[in-house]
């Protein structure tokens, strides 16, 4: 499918800038974006207790790791060239 699409000319300073950091054409550059939009709008709508959860699993996915003792953060430890 083709799509004509009008940008103003700022947009497209900005895009054109963009596409050339990344070293793509800005016809790729608005072809990624288009398809990582697509992508993001086919997931389904989670409502706030689902993201919660799920937001709960990903940090329980984290191992348990001991807190750091109070010399490992002191001032002294953090800034060893100030004292």
């Amino acid at each position: 499918m083709s799509i004509t699409l009008s940008l103003n000319p700022e947009t497209e300073k900005t895009l054109s800038a963009r596409a050339g950091q990344l070293g793509l054409s800005l016809n790729d550059l608005l072809q990624e974006l288009a398809n990582r939009e697509a992508a993001a709008l086919s997931e389904p709508m989670l409502s706030g207790g689902e993201k919660a959860k799920a937001f709960l699993a990903w940090a329980d996915s984290f191992p348990d790791t001991p807190p750091l003792s109070d010399d490992a953060i002191s001032r002294e430890s953090l800034y060893p060239d100030r004292w």
